[in-house]
């Protein structure tokens, strides 16, 4: 049985478990973060490594692995230890400022403080009702991620969605592919603004075949997909040559384990006090997309917020009375702290 100690135990090691690394180690607090991926990153490595990001401060743009590998330069400094491929099963609190997590594994880590990090939790992929769509997963012409866009060019490609991400994925293949289409349920789209503007335009000059108030019904093809059957509101069905089908209708959330610790749910997230987004649970702090509190906003920056508040808490509770002097990394360096 492995065992681990550490000052703070971070259950997730996505965008924000790594940047709340980095704020607790400017407290001179060591963690070990936990994740049931095989690697760091969360869904940026796992579902949309070369996919860029556009909302992070001071970057116009970045890939989302880039991020990732600036996360982890970041917090090297502190030397944080990791455990991937595992999941916490049980997390108990022995007494203040004691806690025990097991993992499905028998892992069992030992630390003062435990912050929930985990993203959307245990997730997998909203798959459309469509004939025959399981036949074609696996490599065969169905996928319901994008890990290398560059595995995508020349090749006919199908999104279907109306989200962020399928908005965001048509525009940066849109030069990659032989022909992309995109299809939508509706005439209306869900993601930002300027993304769906892009995605007129680019539809507007013939670079995205653009289908909406369609739908993606049935699946062909002899071992590989070749050609998808799309249904539109007035009954008309029409057939499209595809090399590849890529239904991006966002992710199906599961809490997993977490649902049995005893802390307060919001249907499938932890609710926390917003001063410092700690939990029902003392010593326990939930920060980043498995937090709900009023006017909640599922962004990266806000969980780096989020992170940097749930720092300062905990090092309060792990050291009540201890006075702490605010410093300032661009004075001090990160090696000062």
């Amino acid at each position: 049985m492995i065992q681990i100690e550490k000052d703070i135990t971070i259950i997730g090691a996505g965008p924000v478990g790594l940047f709340a690394v980095f704020e607790l180690g400017l407290l001179k607090l060591r963690a070990h973060l936990i994740d049931y991926l095989p690697q760091a990153g969360g869904q940026l490595s796992e579902i949309y490594p070369k996919k860029p990001i556009y909302d992070i401060p001071g970057l116009p743009s970045i890939l989302a692995q880039d991020l990732v590998d600036g996360l982890l330069k970041q917090a090297e400094p502190f030397k944080p230890t990791f455990t991937f491929g595992e999941r916490v099963e049980k997390l108990e609190k022995r007494g203040e400022r004691d806690f025990l997590l097991t993992t499905n594994r028998g892992t069992q880590i030992s630390s003062k403080v435990v912050v929930i990090a985990g993203g959307l939790g245990c997730f997998e992929p909203r798959k459309p009702d469509v004939q025959d769509l399981q036949r074609f997963e696996n490599g065969k012409g169905v996928r319901y991620m994008i890990l290398d866009p560059d595995e995508l060019r020349d090749r006919k490609i199908v999104i279907a969605g109306g989200g962020d991400s399928a908005l965001d994925w048509a525009i940066h293949l849109s030069d990659k592919a032989s022909r992309l289409t995109l299809i939508h349920r509706s005439d209306s789209f869900r993601g930002a603004p300027d993304s769906v503007s892009k995605v007129m335009h680019l539809a507007s000059e013939g670079k995205i075949n653009l289908l909406l108030n369609s739908e993606v019904k049935a699946l062909y093809g002899n071992g590989v997909l070749k050609e998808l059957e799309v249904h539109d509101t007035t009954g008309q069905t029409t057939k499209l040559a595809a090399d590849e089908f890529i239904p991006l209708f966002g992710l199906s959330p599961k809490l997993g384990p977490i649902e049995n610790w005893g802390l307060n749910l919001d249907k499938n997230a932890i609710m926390v006090d917003t001063d410092d987004y700690s939990t029902n649970i003392p010593g326990v702090y939930a920060i980043g997309d498995i937090n709900t509190y009023k006017n909640k906003l599922k962004l990266i920056l806000c969980g780096f917020h989020e992170a940097a508040l749930m720092a300062h808490s905990a090092n309060r509770y792990i050291n009540p009375g201890v006075k702490y002097v605010m410093k300032y990394t661009t004075v001090q360096g990160v090696n000062a702290f």
